[in-house]
């Protein structure tokens, strides 16, 4: 990794994996794909962070979502937050479903509506690794407390809401029960929110060594198409500082554009391209993800409407029969986790 990308050194998620701890496809192996919800409250994105005031209307819709993957035979891991535990209909909802082995559930850290409420609301406390040490792990063992009280089984799945890693969250998590953070979202950077800069992660999943165990990081997926491929990140994350024009530039230049597996603001055109790439590259996991509040219109910028909400599914019906055609097969929580075994 760069140096200057903001990756430290120290033996924790921001270090660059040794070769040996880099998951691998073996000879003949096929690369598999799994669905990460991140299922929480509504709120409005574009207003300062609050403890109060959100909603949860979508919950509802969660049920639909999962019908919808049961029917298409993918059973996707709900990484849930505190609001969500703590609301009756979605315990219902995915408590039912996992019971019957038709999902899995995670955890997923919004730090401002998660107990203790010791810090102020404010943006970079949005990031739970800008917090100090007590104060993460205290949140972190709430909700995983949370979690396993309304679901029978403690998460071994985190992620940090807004992708907010620190320095110690490897050995927090690991100290608590969690055996894969799904919280790296390679290619991209934050740093101008006050929060990680991911632009130079690894793509392949790899083992974090901590003392209390190994941890298993598994990033969000994200490609690098057009004729620079890969070699373009350089230059896309150079003229990123332009702004959102100077990135549309690149793309329809056809030069360098990023690709998140992602239905939100994607084009199922464009993922499937990237999943494509992903498959030349021999990635061993996709990681798909999107936000619950996208179920249901007008919570999200990406789903407006009822029929902004069709797009949506449909994007999925694209995606799940490309994957099909290049024999990437869905998998399960268990089976991600299984792949950092020795």
């Amino acid at each position: 990794m760069a140096e200057g990308s903001g990756l430290q050194a120290g033996g924790n998620l921001f270090d660059r994996p040794a070769s040996a701890d880099v998951i691998r496809l073996a000879d003949g192996e096929r690369p598999r794909f799994w669905v990460t919800i991140d299922t929480e409250e509504d709120f409005d994105w574009s207003k300062p962070f609050a403890r109060d005031g959100y909603r949860l209307d979508s919950v509802p819709a969660l049920a639909d979502c999962q019908a919808w993957f049961e029917r298409a035979g993918v059973a996707p891991i709900y990484l849930v937050d505190w609001p969500i535990v703590a609301d009756e209909r979605a315990r219902a909802i995915l408590g039912d479903a996992q019971a019957g082995g038709r999902c899995d559930i995670g955890a997923q850290l919004h730090p401002w509506v998660t107990p203790p409420h010791d810090e102020p609301v404010n943006e970079r406390n949005s990031y739970t690794g800008n917090l100090p040490p007590d104060l993460q792990r205290a949140k972190m063992r709430a909700l995983r407390d949370a979690i396993r009280d309304a679901f029978g089984v403690a998460p071994a799945v985190y992620r940090a809401g807004r992708y907010g890693l620190g320095p110690e969250t490897a050995a927090m998590l690991t100290e608590l029960g969690f055996r894969c953070d799904t919280s790296v979202r390679s290619g991209f950077d934050y740093r101008a929110g006050h929060g990680p800069d991911y632009r130079e992660a690894p793509l392949h999943p790899w083992r974090v060594r901590t003392e209390a165990g190994d941890l298993l990081e598994v990033p969000v997926t994200t490609l690098f198409g057009g004729l620079l491929g890969s070699r373009g990140q350089g230059l896309y994350h150079c003229v990123a500082r332009e702004g959102t024009h100077a990135r549309a530039l690149l793309a329809r230049l056809g030069l360098v554009e990023r690709i998140a597996l992602t239905p939100e603001g994607i084009p199922a055109a464009r993922a499937c391209r990237a999943i494509d790439i992903a498959v030349e590259q021999r990635l061993p996991l996709l990681t798909f993800s999107f936000h619950s509040p996208s179920l249901q219109p007008g919570n999200t910028p990406y789903v407006r409407s009822d029929a902004d909400l069709e797009q949506f599914y449909r994007w999925w019906d694209v995606v799940l029969s490309h994957l099909a055609r290049r024999g990437v097969e869905p998998t399960r929580a268990d089976a991600v986790v299984a792949m950092a075994a020795d």
